[in-house]
């Protein structure tokens, strides 16, 4: 394929298979609790487990395509995430489901930060804002999907065909790159340069990570725990999912508004904290209101506004010779929050006897943003003060 935007699509369906395969144990949590007879904060440990390589992988993850080549990387990461997901649908047992569910989540990332470097290559230059707000959108279109499908999957044949459902998605991805996706034909390997980032630029760094895993904690927290919130109050396991998943669509659109937004305000960072205060407002409402959808679309118009902003944080401090080992930092700290973040929530859910206080907690790591983005610009300030 030699068009930009015909690779666009290929690695949006790739990536797309990342957010559902995360998605399958959320988006049937009550079966495969009853299946294994595990709590709901087992369930948010097993969520929480497929960012917890992105600790060990995501520094390294740009080391590791240049030395085996992008297509190559990336088949090999999409054949963990089959191998994960064929582990998963053959478990007898939890500890095998963890196993299954951590190989998977380390293809996952390798995969995210390859096919991030792969558009790069294609788009550098030319309309590259445009096709990384795209990209992005795989991930809530891809969980949506996923909401809508598995439940009734799980409800017709079981969690095992479930996970069996995740193994062929990805399986079409890996078909997908195997046969349409080829670097471009005036790609060159970047020449590396060693360089170190001082302190102010590290603890920004560090900051940014943090407010984009926090927010995202937050933003997972609506589907990852929405459908038992509903299914709680009444509603069938199918319905549930099907409410929640309107939160992703909206996002669709809200993320790439978002960026449009701040763009053409030139306040990115009042778009950030606005949506923050009002996203917090909204993940306290829904489990306490009878407007479920209409809080539910709420969510989703508000939700996906920050992300470009939030993205655009690192550019602030990273010059071009630290800004690969500066992003592997940025996403190590969003995979070690994003790890234990469901966890947490799943434990608090499981000690009040509600998924509702798993929103609560959401919506604190929502309000902590600001304070974060506070912290964030002082760093900054600190670090051209010292230049």
């Amino acid at each position: 394929m030699h068009n930009r935007w015909g690779i666009l699509a290929v690695l949006f369906v790739v990536r797309g298979t990342m957010a559902f395969q995360f998605q399958s144990v959320a988006a049937v949590a009550p079966l495969l609790g009853n299946q294994f007879g595990v709590s709901i904060a087992d369930i948010g440990l097993l969520i929480g487990l497929y960012f917890a390589p992105g600790i060990l992988l995501a520094l390294p993850g740009g080391a590791i395509g240049q030395k085996f080549g992008d297509k190559q990387t990336a088949l090999g990461a999409l054949l963990l995430m089959l191998s994960g997901s064929l582990a998963m649908a053959l478990a007898t047992s939890w500890g095998v489901q963890i196993c299954g569910r951590l190989v998977a989540g380390a293809g996952g990332v390798v995969l995210s930060v390859q096919l991030t470097k792969m558009l790069t290559d294609w788009f550098a230059g030319r309309e590259i804002a445009t096709a990384m707000a795209i990209l992005v959108n795989s991930w809530p279109a891809g969980i949506a999907v996923s909401l809508l499908t598995l439940p009734v999957i799980g409800t017709r044949w079981g969690v095992d065909a479930v996970h069996l459902a995740v193994a062929a998605f990805t399986a079409c991805g890996i078909a997908l790159i195997a046969l349409l996706y080829r670097a471009p034909i005036d790609h060159a390997a970047a020449s590396t340069t060693a360089a170190r980032l001082d302190r102010n630029t590290v603890l920004a760094v560090i900051t940014a990570g943090l407010i984009w895993g926090l927010f995202n904690i937050g933003f997972a927290i609506i589907f990852s725990f929405g459908p038992s919130m509903l299914v709680e109050r009444g509603w069938s396991i199918a319905a549930a999912g099907s409410a929640i998943s309107i939160v992703l669509w909206i996002a669709v659109f809200s993320v790439p508004f978002g960026g449009f937004l701040a763009d053409r305000t030139g306040r990115p960072q009042t778009i950030l904290v606005a949506a923050a205060l009002v996203c917090a407002m909204l993940m306290i409402l829904l489990p306490r209101t009878s407007a479920v959808v209409l809080t539910v679309a709420a969510l989703g118009l508000i939700c996906g506004q920050p992300a470009g902003p939030i993205m655009s944080l690192p550019a602030r401090v990273l010059q071009p010779a630290t800004r690969a080992i500066g992003m592997g930092l940025f996403f190590t700290v969003f995979y070690a929050a994003m790890m234990l973040g469901p966890f947490v929530g799943g434990s608090l859910a499981k000690w009040t006897g509600t998924a509702a206080t798993a929103f609560d907690f959401g919506a604190a790591m929502v309000l902590l943003c600001p304070l974060l983005l506070w912290m964030f610009n002082r760093m900054a300030a600190a670090r051209t003060h010292t230049a």
